[in-house]
This record gives C-alpha cells, sequence and structure tokens, in this order.
C-alpha cells in the first residue's frame, strides 16, 4: 500500500463505522424510541383509577431549554407515592427540533406515572407537529377519569394559518354528542388559553361558550406565558377557574386533588 492511499482509507473507514452517528438535518422527523405515549398512557391511567371516585395528578409545562429543572421535577414526583399521574400543557421542545422533543420524551419516561402532552407554540416550529404526532398522537384527544372528562386541545393557531382548524369544533362538537352518561364534570387543558397571543381570538368567544356546554366546567389548564396565575371567571352563567402553570425553570408544579365532592389546588416548589 502506498503511503498516499492511507488518509483515503482511514477517511472511508471512519464514514463506514460512523454513519449511524452523522444527523441527517436537525428536522428530519426520524424518531426512534418509545412513540404513540399519550395513547398508551392514557389506558394505563383509566386502568389504574377505574372505579375510584378520587385521584390526583400533578401539572408542569414550558419545560423546553431547561432540562436539569425538568429531570428535578421528575425526582420530585416520584419522591412521592399519592400521585396518579402527570400532565404537561406543552412547549417540550424550543425550536420543533427532533432531538430536543426526544430528549424532553427520554427524562419524562423516568415518572414512576403515565403521563400525558399537549402541543406547544414552540413544539409546532420547523417539522415539530409532525415529531409531536408521531410521538403523542393527535393534537386533540381526551380521557375520563371517575365522572370527569379531561378534554385537550391545540389551542396553538398562530402557528397553523389556517391550514387546519385551530381549535377545532368540530372535535367539541364530537365530543358533546358522544359524551357519557357518566360524566359530570370537565377540564379543559389547552398550551395557550384565550386571549393569548397565539390564539384564533377572532373565536375566543365561541369557544368559551362551547366549554360552558360541557358538563360541570371545573377548570381550564394552560400554560405559554411561563408564570402563575389563578382566575375565577363566568361565562354563560357558569362559574369556573383558570389555572396557568409557569414554565419548569421557576421550579413549581401544580399539584390537584379531585374528589366527589370539589377538588382542591396547590403550587408545589421543588
Amino acid at each position: 500500500m502506498r503511503a498516499t492511499d492511507i488518509p483515503t482509507l482511514l477517511l472511508l473507514l471512519f464514514l463506514t463505522c460512523s454513519c449511524s452517528m452523522i444527523e441527517v438535518h436537525p428536522y428530519d422527523t426520524v424518531v426512534s424510541g418509545e412513540k404513540d405515549i399519550n395513547k398508551k398512557n392514557i389506558a394505563r391511567i383509566e386502568a389504574s383509577l377505574e372505579g375510584k371516585s378520587s385521584f390526583r395528578f400533578a401539572v408542569i409545562s414550558d419545560t423546553q431549554r431547561w432540562y436539569d429543572e425538568t429531570e428535578d421535577a421528575v425526582k420530585a414526583i416520584n419522591g412521592r407515592n399519592d400521585i396518579d399521574f402527570v400532565i404537561h400543557c406543552g412547549d417540550q421542545a424550543d425550536f420543533g427540533l427532533t432531538d430536543e422533543f426526544m430528549l424532553m420524551r427520554d427524562i419524562l419516561d423516568r415518572l414512576n406515572v403515565p403521563y400525558v402532552c399537549t402541543i406547544g407554540n414552540h413544539d409546532c416550529l420547523g417539522t415539530g407537529k409532525d415529531v409531536f404526532r408521531e410521538l403523542y398522537g393527535p393534537t386533540n384527544f381526551f380521557f375520563t377519569v371517575a365522572d370527569m372528562r379531561f378534554v385537550c386541545m391545540n389551542t396553538n393557531a398562530l402557528e397553523y394559518d389556517y391550514s387546519e382548524p385551530v381549535p377545532d369544533f368540530n372535535f367539541m362538537q364530537s365530543q358533546l354528542d358522544n359524551m357519557p352518561d357518566n360524566v359530570g364534570r370537565t377540564v379543559f387543558i389547552m398550551h395557550a388559553a384565550p386571549g393569548s397571543d397565539v390564539f384564533n381570538n377572532n373565536v375566543e368567544s365561541v369557544f368559551e361558550y362551547y366549554t360552558t356546554l360541557f358538563p360541570g366546567l371545573q377548570f381550564y389548564l394552560y400554560g405559554h406565558t411561563h408564570a402563575l396565575t389563578v382566575e375565577e371567571t363566568s361565562y354563560n352563567g357558569v362559574h369556573y377557574c383558570r389555572y396557568q402553570c409557569p414554565n419548569i425553570k421557576k421550579r413549581v408544579y401544580l399539584l390537584f386533588t379531585v374528589g366527589e365532592n370539589g377538588y382542591e389546588y396547590e403550587a408545589v416548589e421543588f
């Protein structure tokens, strides 16, 4: 072998051995590991709480960039034995990168209890919408625990430019048309609340009216603006609350305890 052939040989060897390490593009949507997480975890939640009249769940939101804080939140929640499931109100990713989603998923997978995730506006950037659907499934979904229906919705209208209905009133109407008789209370989960900068505020009043048609509307849960707020409000003669979960950098998660006669709320520092 001539000495001049050695650099070429080394380059070919490197490419052969390391091709699996090369990232084709940060927005390539090639997802490895666990997928369809919401569907699997909803089945776990509903099965584990079947027949129960009381339960407790934690809420986190806007974990983008703050991986250490999210890991600490997972450890704090795992340190308790009284939480049945966790809800993430969106913005796992900052730029919609595939690796951002997978890294956050791997952290959330360390939870001892099942979790579900709604889509945030940052999750929609680039090819993030496609990655979210691959990992978690539809952006509008629901589940039921005891007599409480959790309606989880995509409200990031600004990121869709009318390419699909956001919020999706057909989905809401389908929920109303097919509501089981045993559902007596409803909670709406979303990333951006009505009135926020990414919500389609042309239909803000219509959305709020629709939510009041659901059985026993209790509260909205959302994130987006990175602050903790609690607001009591009324619309269409229905009294309910709005809880905004802070970003995880604040090192706070929300805790809800639901019983037959109502619910209690607490902001927990970790």
